[in-house]
């Protein structure tokens, strides 16, 4: 375990990237380069009246917000306006999730002004409240002259600095005046985006139409709240059961040329040289969608936006608004914000190929979400129906030991197809479904295809006459894909069954707690049963070392930052390898043994999170080190904690779990008829057998444990585990009714093919 700490530690030396200079990055180029920062150069005094008159920065910042935008509501027609910033800027799509599944104005703008996920609490989704301006006082206090103040903000900022987020809200604002320079906001939303911790703006405007030529040009930062989109929905209203109701194309459409014209009248009125951020910072109706980005200006040529936060091409989060703008501004960006800056990958694209993509990823996203629960439902009922058969299967006896053997076949064939799904349903990535007309079908016959494509890869060579060698191939393609995917840039990840989707935003790279429960378990397979091979041999030593091998580079996949960022994931690899490698060199493991590896564990993963706290854009990995430095990791351990207990409400995932123990020990652990049980003949058959399922159930009960999904992990464990254990049983089986029914080790068939 002090090799596996050493060489991990080594490795992140290696593969972690360099981490640049704040004033390297605050100072280099954006024309061209792929990167965007700012150059903004703007300074200022305090009039000492709480109003700043800061000098106009050399490249004024302009975020204009548009609820509900989406990239298929802009035509060139129609909005001839932000159709010609998609060509002449970068261009992404925009996760707006928040606290709540659907995103209201208000907690748009309040994510923009704390740079975190924050939230307006039990309040409907309704346009942004007028603000306060003087002479009106709220809370005994006054506005800025000229200026505004947020109503309510302080009972706002209470509940976001007890949310679970310990959202910041004001902290934009803050740093805008603590940098020397002043905000202007234009419409309701725009003062809460841009307030101070005081509630307050500089400068404020009603509309667009009633701002002058000085107020777009009065300060650094401005933001406008273009609400047309937004209030199309709040006019068409909510059904009895509180469902939005449908509003007709045409509307939708007038209303995106009304905001279109509001952000030409933007344009007509600021600097040649200013930067425009356009964000459709929130969600109407009942279902989430990702929404319009664009960047243009010095630092945003023609090009697809993308972000650190997200690693993904053409995909920016709303939390990296606030980042950009204060990047921009070439003011530093505080701890509390968690966002990335948007940058730019130079591209030739025309605006109407941008905008399809940009739809079709928004398609995407839609397609997983409808058949997402769906899937596990189809895929939990289908094992369960495979385990029902085999239970009849093995419990019959009266059928010639000939036919037998091709029932017993039929249904291992069965069970290799069943374990071979979730591999398939990220592969599934691989083509293009989305752009289909109906593109829900496509991705179910896709899964179908590439599940039918591995399971006769299983069984295609000798080594099919193999108890465990099938289901080898199984576990280690499904390891294989998954490390490839992540260490190439998560593609296959994003909006998969079994992946994440941009809508939902729980990650955008690395390892999803559903992707990491099956290259955990598939990765213990693998190890178990590769090392079958030289304990055939004799050769007890080589087979440790191939464990060690598979464990070492598993560990490395799944915890480095650059590659799955999976802080739980260690805590659960490195005990179970551990015991692995124990039982395959045949010592006994104990209770301490456990405890002390659990206790390397924990300090490989900190030691991880230590150095990604060091780079200049750390993973949640390295701000759980700042938060434990700061004394707020508490929090987010009891946060994970709850999650994690309350994973037992969700019914298919517990369902699964049910079933599968059941079928674990009533079926394959159980004697029956004073026969051996099925694991047992699986036993006698292969050494390896009983040490990989001891291991995969102990990294899924240990990742059920450390993981906020709580019971999915172990469900998706044995969603992979159980029908490749049931494979590779009914194999044993089925030799020893040709053989007669005799038990016993693999040794005739080593002579003919490979066995494992």
């Amino acid at each position: 375990m002090i090799a596996l700490a050493v060489l991990l530690g080594v490795g992140m030396l290696i593969v972690l990237p360099s981490s640049p200079s704040h004033a390297a990055t605050a100072t280099a180029a954006a024309t061209g380069s792929g990167t965007a920062i700012g150059t903004g150069t703007g300074t200022g005094t305090g009039t000492g009246t709480g109003s700043r008159s800061g000098a106009a920065a050399a490249s004024p910042i302009v975020i204009i917000g548009i609820p509900g935008l989406r990239w298929n509501d802009i035509t060139q027609t129609g909005t001839p306006a932000l159709w010609g910033l998609t060509g002449k800027g970068g261009a992404g799509a925009l996760s707006v999730r928040t606290t709540r599944p659907n995103t209201c104005p208000m907690d748009g703008w309040l994510t923009l002004s704390a740079g975190q996920r924050a939230r307006l609490a039990n309040a409907d989704c309704a346009l942004p409240s007028v603000p306060v301006v003087a002479p009106q006082t709220s809370g005994g206090v006054t506005p800025p002259q000229g200026g505004a103040l947020a109503p309510g903000w302080p009972s706002i900022k209470d509940d976001n600095a007890d949310s679970p987020y310990h959202a910041q809200v004001g902290l934009l604002g803050d740093a805008v005046h603590k940098g020397g320079q002043c905000t202007t906001a234009v419409g309701p939303g725009a003062v809460f985006g841009l307030a101070d911790g005081s509630g307050k703006v500089d400068h404020y405007v009603a509309s667009a139409e009633k701002a002058s030529a000085a107020d777009w040009t009065r300060c650094a930062l401005t933001a406008v709240d273009v609400d047309d989109v937004f209030r199309v929905f709040v006019s068409a209203g909510v059904d009895a059961a509180g469902v939005q109701v449908p509003v007709a194309a045409a509307k939708r459409s007038a209303a995106a040329a009304a905001a279109d014209r509001h952000v030409a009248k933007v344009l007509a009125g600021i600097p040649a040289n200013a930067t425009v951020l356009i964000a459709g910072l929130a969600d109407v109706g009942v279902k989430a969608h990702l929404r319009v980005a664009i960047a243009s200006g010095p630092a945003y040529g023609p090009g697809i936006l993308t972000s650190p936060a997200t690693r993904q091409s053409a995909l920016v989060t709303l939390t990296d608004l606030t980042a950009t703008a204060l990047r921009l501004l070439g003011l530093p960006k505080p701890q509390a914000a968690v966002g990335s800056v948007w940058k730019n990958e130079p591209s030739k694209v025309t605006p109407a190929e941008k905008i399809d993509s940009l739809t079709e990823q928004d398609v995407a996203a839609q397609a997983i979400h409808n058949v997402q629960g769906m899937y596990f439902w189809v895929l939990g009922g289908t094992q369960l129906i495979v385990y029902g058969l085999a239970a009849l299967v093995l419990r019959r006896r009266g059928h010639a030991p000939g036919s037998r053997a091709r029932v017993l076949g039929g249904t291992r064939i069965m069970a290799l197809f069943g374990g071979s799904v979730p591999c398939a349903s990220f592969l599934a990535g691989l083509v293009p479904w989305w752009k289909a007309g109906h593109p829900s079908p496509l991705l179910v016959l896709t899964v179908l295809g590439f599940s039918a494509v591995l399971t006769a890869l299983a069984l295609a060579g000798p080594w099919r006459r193999s108890v465990t060698a099938p289901s080898l191939v199984i576990a280690a393609v499904t390891a294989l894909v998954l490390a490839v995917d992540v260490m190439s840039g998560s593609r296959l990840q994003i909006d998969t069954l079994m992946g994440y989707t941009a809508t939902v935003a729980g990650r955008f790279y690395g390892f999803g707690n559903q992707a990491f429960s099956l290259f955990a378990v598939a990765s213990i397979l693998s190890a178990a049963w590769l090392a079958e091979y030289p304990l055939r041999a004799g050769r007890r030593l080589a087979a440790v070392a191939a464990v060690a091998g598979v464990g070492v580079l598993a560990v490395a996949v799944d915890g480095l930052p650059a590659w799955g960022a999976d802080f739980g994931g260690v805590l659960a690899l490195v005990p179970s390898f551990a015991i692995l490698g124990l039982m395959i060199s045949g010592r006994r493991v104990s209770a301490l043994k456990v405890g002390l590896f659990c206790l390397v564990a924990a300090v490989l993963v900190l030691l991880i999170s230590y150095v990604n706290a060091q780079s200049a854009n750390p993973t949640h990995l390295g701000r759980f080190w700042q938060d434990l430095v700061n004394g707020d990791a508490w929090d987010i351990v009891a946060r994970k904690f709850t999650s994690m207990v309350g994973s037992l409400e969700r019914l298919p995932y517990t369902i699964a779990v049910a079933i599968a123990v059941g079928f674990l020990f009533f079926v394959l652990i159980r004697p029956t008829s004073r026969q051996a049980s099925l694991m047992e003949r699986a036993y006698a058959r292969s050494e390896t057998m009983r040490p990989a399922l001891i291991c995969a159930l102990t990294v899924g009960v240990i990742g059920t444990l450390v993981n906020d999904s709580g019971v999915v992990i172990i469900a998706v464990a044995f969603s992979l585990a159980i029908p490749l254990m049931l494979a590779g049983s009914i194999r044993a089986l089925e030799l020893d009714v040709r053989n007669g029914g005799t038990p016993g080790p693999e040794r005739s068939e080593a002579r003919s093919a490979p066995a494992g």
